[in-house]
């Protein structure tokens, strides 16, 4: 999709202008060495079962961050492949010990199912063994510079921005609000879902 629109936009078309990020330029590369990811015995999304790609069954997830402005406070979310149900966690900062035991509070909630998490290739899920050591569920990477392979998070984010908009400062923010967010979120009719919500289809699951 991403490539027809940019093929779009190079022949003089607008439809680059409709996307969440049409400010954001995407940065050249050329051969520049890429350090992202670079940790050894990872399992690449390459490996991930077939069933998590069908959504055929609850239990398969996808992580992100979202950062706020002027500071290191962020977001972890955890996105539902089959129903959309987001799960946010504050963080202070955005390093692997505060994303690894925000993660494991998230998941060990009541009713939790979680089989599979698919992440970018940031350095801060580089704690991913211990999240997969408490929790039991099993980590994969997309490729690098592959947003699209976690599309569900990426398409969760942007409903996130909504309530925290890019160039805000998320110094302020609380668990509690994060849960508040997410339940607007998890409580709002999705036409994907036959305008149920994504909590009604994860409880039913």
């Amino acid at each position: 999709m991403y490539r027809h629109v940019w093929r779009d936009k190079r022949a003089g078309g607008t439809l680059y202008t409709h996307l969440r990020g049409a400010r954001k330029r995407r940065r050249k590369r050329y051969g520049a060495y890429d350090s992202r990811g670079r940790l050894a015995g990872k399992r690449m999304i390459s490996e991930r079962p077939p069933e998590v790609e069908s959504r055929e069954r609850v239990g398969h997830w996808e992580a992100d961050t979202v950062m706020g402005a002027g500071t290191k406070d962020c977001v972890v979310t955890l996105v539902e492949r089959k129903t959309g149900l987001v799960l946010i966690g504050k963080l202070k900062d955005r390093t692997a010990g505060a994303l690894s035991r925000r993660a494991v509070s998230l998941m060990r909630r009541p009713g939790g199912r979680f089989e599979t998490v698919t992440a970018d290739n940031g350095t801060e899920f580089h704690d991913y063994r211990r999240v997969e050591r408490l929790t039991g569920a099993a980590f994969y990477f997309a490729r690098p510079y592959h947003s699209w392979e976690r599309g569900s998070n990426e398409n969760a984010n942007g409903l996130i921005r909504q309530y925290l908009p890019k160039g805000a400062s998320m110094a302020g923010l609380t668990q509690q609000q994060c849960n508040a967010i997410a339940r607007k979120l998890n409580t709002r009719p999705r036409k994907r879902l036959g305008f149920r919500t994504p909590l009604e289809c994860y409880d039913e699951s």
